[in-house]
Parts: C-alpha cells; structure tokens; sequence
C-alpha cells in the first residue's frame, strides 16, 4: 500500500514536470488580466496530471470502483472539456450542456442518482420520485460548479478538495468500505504534488494551475462519491445530511455569491470578485493567510459532519444546524462589501480594490 501510494505520488509529480512544458509549448495557459493578477504565463494543467494518475492507478486497480470504465469516461469528458476551455473560454452554455451529458450518464448507466435526501424535517424519509434525474443533474453541475468558483488563490482547491477527500475517507473507512475510503486517499496523494507546485515550494518558475479541467473533474468525483455512498441501494453509507458538511465552504460560496448576481440582475456565472477568498484579501491577509483560515473553516465543517454522522446526531438536528450556518454565511456576504470598505479605512488601507 505504501509503495503504491508513492508511486501514485511519484508518477503525478513526474507528469506535472513533464506536461508544464508542454503546456506551454501548446499555449495552454493562464495569463494575467484584470481578475487574475498573478505574474506570467502558468501552465494550466494540475487536473490534467491529477486525471493521468488516477487513470493509471484505476487501470490497475479497476475492481476499486464500480462502474471503473465508466468513471473515467466521464472524467475525461470533463477533462478535454476543462482544457478547451482553459485554451479558449468557450461559452458556459455549453459547459452546462456537457456537465449535464455525464450527469445522464452516470444516471443511466452506473444507477447513481439523489432519490433519497433523508429525514431532514423529522417527518421521515423524503424520497424525490420522478424529481429524482432533474434533481441529481441539478446537483452534479451544482457540485462541479462549486469547486470551479473556489478555485481563486494558489492552493485553495487543492486543499480544499482535500478536505473533502480526507473527510469522505474517515467516514467511508467506519463504514466498513475500505476500498472506496482507499480511492480517495489516492486522490489525495495524486493532489498533492499539484498543491506544492501551485505554492511555488519548487520555486516560481515551476508554479502550475489546476485549471478548469481539474476543478471540474475534482467536483464532479466528489459528487459521484457522495452520491455513490448515501444513495446506495442495499443501505446508505452516510447520510445525505452529511454530504452538505463536507463541501459546506464550496457549496455555501457558490450558492451566496449566486443570489447576490441574481438580485443585481446579473447573471450568476457572470465572473466577478466577492468571492470568500477576495473578502479576506479585502480586509488585509495575505493569500497564504487566507488559504489558512478558509481551509480551516471547511475543516471545522467537515469535522462536525463526521461527528454528527458517526454520534448519531439527528439528520433534522444536522440540517437545521446547516441551514442556521448557511443563512448566517449568506446574510454575512451580502454585506461583505461595505463591513470590508470600512474596516480597510480603520486600518488606513486603500479602498481600492484588490
């Protein structure tokens, strides 16, 4: 095990090295603009490497995951989906669109779809009946979407997504499903690498990017986990309750900072900079900061889910409680940009915006 898991290390270390020169050989690069203010040209293909060593790790190993070929199929879609766009900012319709074709896929094809969300109100089980497809696309471009829009700060997605790997393998593993628990440590290993690139630890001249394709791909197997575990026919592996807490910091900034460009009358996919990541930067901390505390945070999520799972806390007890957090996170951001343009002048800073 652990030999594998070094190799899985190796080989995505080895790819990200071999395929940022040809990232830039091919112009598949993030250059800055007036939201991107990094320096240079950086190699967008963190999810690329991530895809290529977990392609390797599952071809070995294809009994680890049901619908082993499947899955795959599905990610590279999203891949060369994600590296189109990253090469030539196709529209999001058509994103949509694709996110969608592999949501029906895995509906059809691997039976993984969100009929049963629990006994969140106390009332007893809440099955979504023919909602049921409408519903688990909502909730596959929903999830994939989330990890794209934290994707705002080196390291961010990648400890992120993490956290929910890590969180997703705890519970799995007490449940008894060692080899799914396994895939994702996988995931963690084969990130890794990206992470510490991405933070330049190997210099600047390294640095590389997750880009589209791998917070999609990231998302999207995080949603197939989820789902995969608290829909399973023969007995839920977790509770759907619990799913909200292990990606409550991608899913809570993604849904608020929706409904604010929706009140604008703007659209919500319309790029901007409120996300979480920007109103930490606003109030003064510095990018490894803000990594800090918003990873942080998630782990506290995450953490309380686990506890609630595996103590036994009530589903209507742990929603209410996510709800509370929700409304809380939400009502906070939508007021983010006053509290940080006067909080920046106690400080004496520019009211500029960063």
């Amino acid at each position: 095990m652990l030999l594998e898991l070094l190799f899985v290390g190796c080989f995505s270390f080895c790819s990200l090295v071999v395929m940022r020169k040809f990232a830039k050989q091919i112009n598949l690069v993030d250059k800055p603009n007036s939201r991107k203010l990094h320096t240079g040209a950086i190699p967008l293909i963190g999810g690329i490497s991530i895809y290529m060593s977990i392609g390797y790790f599952l071809a070995a190993r294809p009994d680890i995951i049901q619908n082993n070929n499947l899955f795959l199929s599905c990610l590279g879609i999203l891949i060369t989906l994600g590296a189109i766009d990253d090469k030539m900012d196709i529209s999001f319709k058509v994103r949509l669109a694709v996110q969608a074709i592999v949501s029906i896929l895995m509906i059809q094809y691997a039976n993984i779809e969100l009929d049963n969300i629990g006994n969140v109100l106390g009332t007893g089980e809440i099955r979504l009946g023919f909602l049921s497809p409408v519903i688990t696309i909502l909730a596959v471009i929903g999830a994939i979407n989330a990890f794209n829009m934290v994707d705002g700060i080196d390291g961010l997605l990648g400890t992120l997504s993490i956290v929910t790997f890590a969180s997703l393998a705890i519970v799995l593993r007490v449940d008894g499903q060692s080899g799914l628990a396994y895939l994702c440590l996988i995931f963690i290993v084969a990130t890794l690498p990206y992470i510490l690139m991405n933070l330049g630890i190997f210099g600047p001249e390294r640095k590389v990017f997750m880009g589209d394709a791998g917070s999609m791909m990231i998302g999207f197997t995080v949603i197939w986990l989820l789902l995969g575990a608290s829909q399973n026919q023969t007995g839920m592996l977790l509770r759907p309750v619990t799913a909200l807490w292990l990606i409550a910091i991608p899913l809570m900034d993604m849904a608020a900072i929706m409904i604010r460009r929706v009140k604008r009358g703007d659209s919500p996919f319309k790029p901007d900079r409120e996300h979480l990541h920007h109103i930490f930067q606003r109030l003064g901390f510095s990018s490894k900061q803000t990594l800090v505390i918003i990873s942080s945070l998630a782990s506290t999520f995450a953490m309380f889910g686990i506890y609630g799972e595996i103590s036994g806390i009530s589903e209507r007890t742990m929603f209410m409680l996510f709800i509370i957090c929700f409304m809380g996170y939400t009502t906070a951001m939508s007021y983010s940009w006053r509290m940080t343009t006067w909080m920046r002048r106690r400080k004496g800073l520019s009211d500029s915006t960063l």
